[in-house]
């Protein structure tokens, strides 16, 4: 379940911590280090979401795992998490602090959505108009839906430039229902 509340506190204090200890892009690395391999073993992600296992056994398990692959600052922010019982939370917690770098780094990231793959070259012009667009970096996503037809649809946090051929007929169509006037 996710708490967005509670992963976004959790990840702007270990933000602070490693702001003041220069070590961003290291906790970052650490955490991802976590959430990957929260994603890629059944065990360690049930043990997160047991109940039944002590906090003590969790931690445990969590620096016989960790402790020589991530940093030393890391490991006592997942030892905190473990003692208040948060550990559910990590991969939120991981994801909100991801997004807080980016936001300190001026990255922003955008979810692109077309019709037809883009060549690199393409795709090279796309993030110059997007960064020109929004005045930071950006970090591009792009999939291919062929049920918008034609053009894009872009996601830049909660604006959506709709500029599919999908949406267009959607509009059209409802100009139509309304007997409104066409614009040739």
């Amino acid at each position: 379940m996710k708490n967005l509340r509670v992963a976004r506190r959790y990840a702007g204090a270990l933000m602070d911590i490693a702001e003041a200890g220069k070590t961003i892009d290291r906790t970052a690395g650490d955490l991802e280090t976590i959430a990957s391999a929260l994603r890629g073993s059944r065990e360690l992600w049930l043990l997160t979401q047991s109940p039944v296992v002590s906090p003590v056994k969790k931690a445990a398990v969590f620096r016989a795992v960790f402790v020589a692959r991530v940093g030393e600052g890391t490991m006592k922010f997942i030892d905190l998490v473990i003692a208040k019982q948060r550990e559910k939370h990590l991969p939120e917690i991981v994801e909100q602090f991801s997004l807080l770098r980016d936001e300190k780094m001026g990255i922003v990231s955008v979810s692109v959505t077309s019709a037809v793959e883009f060549t690199p070259s393409q795709e090279k012009d796309l993030g110059s108009e997007l960064e020109r667009y929004t005045k930071k970096k950006v970090r591009i996503r792009i999939t291919v839906d062929k049920a918008i037809k034609a053009g894009l649809v872009v996601r830049i946090g909660d604006t959506v430039l709709d500029a599919s051929m999908r949406r267009q007929l959607e509009l059209l169509k409802a100009r139509f229902l309304e007997g409104g006037p066409s614009t040739n």
